[in-house]
């Protein structure tokens, strides 16, 4: 059979064996903006390079056609293993084409090989939220739990100090950071000066530090005195807007010793609702952030009841 000159053209493509990755130079390969990894041990990935001189890139990196660049590829997964091959002073690179990936891919596979940082979760979580996917929804395409994903949101524009503590290392765990969250949302002043002057914040500080703040803020009761009868009782939190028609609810000052919240949703987002002041808008609850934050005005029948947060 006579060879045709059409068939020359592919000369130019790549032969792929089935299951075998292809040779990219690393030159034509490009990382995702909306990688999940964000934040690279440079320790570790000399390590990793080095393992790389000696031994190769042994687990190949996944890409897919860059289509902002033609020519050029724009990687699913494997950060570490493309900086560490730079570093290694590789020019080629072992690759597997996939086009049907996405950023959730993304995220779990990066979690699987090695967990991400909580900062790196918050922003993917921060990114899905503004494209418009609902808590749960991104905690079923992650196979994770709702809390899970209420607790990332901690880094979402966090304080400045909290962010601090985090960047000095003295604050990592997402659990604890979402925990100091909440807690400034309703000590801001106490929780920052307490939390700077830690070297170092673990979760057994965390219940003891919600002790003190819940009892600077309990009344002295004398033997007369209880907290249903207590002298000119007051809301938690002082509020400007005018008093409803026709009622009045005083709350005994102090918080209720408590270790769960009651959970709601409104409109695909988490929050607690706030029994301890009374809306003066009919038909409305006042809920806040589950992570902390001021309290909001909200009708009743947006709200969905999911059960009891811990905390």
């Amino acid at each position: 059979m006579p060879l045709r000159l059409d068939d020359l053209a592919a000369l130019d493509t790549p032969i792929v064996q089935s299951g075998q990755p292809l040779m990219l130079p690393i030159d034509s390969i490009d990382e995702d903006p909306e990688q999940p990894r964000r934040e690279f041990d440079a320790h570790a990935l000399q390590e990793l390079a080095q393992t790389v001189r000696e031994r190769g890139v042994k687990q190949p990196i996944s890409v897919r056609p860059n289509a902002h660049a033609e020519g050029r590829w724009l990687l699913n997964f494997g950060a570490r293993r493309l900086r560490a091959s730079r570093l290694a002073g590789l020019t080629e690179v072992p690759a597997f084409i996939d086009c049907t990936g996405d950023s959730y891919d993304q995220m779990v596979e990066n979690e699987q090989r090695e967990a991400l940082r909580p900062l790196e979760v918050s922003l993917f979580v921060q990114r899905r939220l503004q494209a418009g996917d609902s808590q749960a929804e991104i905690a079923r395409r992650l196979g994770r739990s709702r809390q899970y994903v209420t607790l990332a949101r901690a880094l979402i524009e966090p304080p400045e100090w909290l962010m601090q503590a985090y960047r000095d290392g003295r604050c990592t765990s997402m659990t604890e950071l979402y925990e100091l969250r909440r807690l400034y949302g309703d000590y801001p002043e106490r929780v920052e000066a307490w939390a700077r002057s830690k070297d170092h914040i673990t979760r057994e500080d965390l219940p003891s530090l919600r002790a003190q703040l819940e009892e600077a803020e309990s009344p002295t009761l004398t033997p007369n005195t209880s907290p249903e009868h207590e002298p000119n009782p007051v809301d938690e939190s002082p509020s400007t807007e005018p008093a409803a028609a026709g009622k009045s609810l005083r709350l005994a000052r102090g918080r209720p010793q408590v270790s769960q919240r009651l959970h709601v949703e409104m409109d695909g987002v988490d929050y607690q609702l706030v029994v301890t002041a009374a809306p003066t808008k009919e038909g409305h609850l006042y809920v806040r952030p589950l992570a902390g934050g001021p309290r909001m005005s909200a009708p009743a029948a947006s709200l969905k009841l999911l059960g009891f947060v811990a905390g």
